[in-house]
């Protein structure tokens, strides 16, 4: 078992239910650490919503096939049987009770009697049919039955998901997408009148990427723009859409136009926007830079409501929330093993998936751990005719 994120621990606890001796090879000193990390604001493990609508937000079939047999109601009683209690916050997020991911992985690893965890033991590839690692003790090789790799994408390399596996594959023949940022920040380059805006939140938009709309927040960050909001358009704008906000959703365009019509008497138009629109000042430093000489009338009207934001494109991929692209299915059989490398499977981010934030990222880790852990010990434990994954 490599990597000892939530679809590691997940695979290695489904593999030693069957009594087989298991062991975690981990690169990093601790176990969990992007889990920890994501705990920090509130550990977000799944949405309480309809599991048709729940699993809608995943890009791949396969994916949505997994969380089908493990999804929301699953999720929230495994957690219950580590003693965790959950809640499903006013935006059915669900979270532990405590808002935390330290008790849950403790009470986690405390269950896995028998699992041995080596951490610092970072995976090279394969000598031969040997895999081989560098560890505090020097070089080791270790030649499993079976394996699982739970190496997570690219993004937040520093917790432990540096990527460097896509060149091991690759090089084994295993067909993989390029990786990508997912739930990412937008880079805008602003001017210096921007500066005093950093941190500001943008409460109160629509945004659209092509077909795709949300409403919900941001954050105005010396990067650009930051917030669920703009993780949930950041796959169509990678893809080159143009993002247009709303600044007022909540008014019609007749209704803009209306009030902007107003006479202004000697009231700047800054102040004519305050009074007639409650435009506050991040709303309206966005439309100054991004519109900026600002038409008057009607085309004012359009403009706040269709405000194009010039920008540079994603936030790197080690920025990212997670990572688009990874091993492709059509390398992998239904029990998502490595159909280049039999006895070899795979699990987590690593796979050629997405979803937004709000639960899905996790809930699909620790599904697809779950399922590729039961086939690899259904794999171990068959004979040489049985073995398909």
């Amino acid at each position: 078992m490599i990597g000892a994120g939530p679809a590691g621990l997940m695979a290695a606890e489904e593999l030693a239910r069957t009594g087989l001796a298991v062991t975690i090879a981990e690169a990093m000193p601790s176990p969990g650490r992007k889990l920890l990390m994501a705990g920090k604001s509130g550990l977000n493990l799944t949405k309480d919503e309809p599991l048709a609508d729940f699993l809608a937000a995943y890009d791949r079939a396969p994916i949505r096939e997994i969380v089908a047999r493990f999804g929301p109601e699953q999720v929230r009683a495994w957690a219950r049987g580590l003693g965790v209690e959950t809640f499903a916050g006013t935006s059915d997020r669900v979270f532990p009770r405590e808002m935390k991911a330290s008790p849950l992985l403790r009470a986690w690893l405390g269950r896995m009697q028998g699992v041995r965890l080596m951490t610092r033991w970072r995976w090279r590839g394969w000598e031969g049919a040997a895999m081989t690692f560098d560890t505090p003790e020097g070089r080791q090789v270790v030649k499993p039955d079976v394996s699982v790799l739970a190496l997570g994408g690219a993004s937040w390399p520093r917790l432990g998901s540096s990527g460097e596996w896509v060149e091991i594959l690759g090089a084994r023949g295993v067909a993989i997408t390029p990786l990508a940022p997912a739930n990412a920040g937008l880079g805008v380059d602003w001017s210096e009148h921007m500066r005093p805006l950093f941190g500001a939140p943008v409460k109160v938009a629509k945004l659209t990427a092509v077909n795709f709309s949300v409403r919900g927040e941001f954050v105005i960050s010396r990067h650009g723009l930051e917030g669920s909001a703009i993780y949930a358009v950041s796959k169509a704008v990678r893809e080159g859409a143009v993002l247009h906000l709303d600044l007022l959703p909540d008014l019609t365009l007749a209704e803009v136009t209306a009030r902007l019509s107003r006479p202004r008497g000697k009231a700047s138009l800054t102040n004519h926007l305050r009074k007639t629109l409650r435009l506050d000042k991040p709303r309206l430093a966005l439309l100054n830079e991004c519109a900026r000489p600002l038409p008057r009338g009607a085309a004012l009207a359009r403009l706040l409501k269709n405000l194009p934001v010039r920008h540079q494109g994603l936030r790197p991929l080690a920025e990212a929330i997670s990572t688009a692209g990874g091993v492709a299915f059509s390398g992998l059989t239904e029990g998502l093993m490595l159909a280049a490398l039999p006895g070899t499977f795979v699990a987590g981010e690593m796979l050629d998936w997405e979803a937004p934030t709000g639960g899905y990222l996790l809930t699909a880790c620790l599904a697809t751990g779950r399922h590729a852990g039961r086939a690899a010990a259904r794999f171990a434990l068959s004979g040489p005719d049985d073995r398909a994954g």
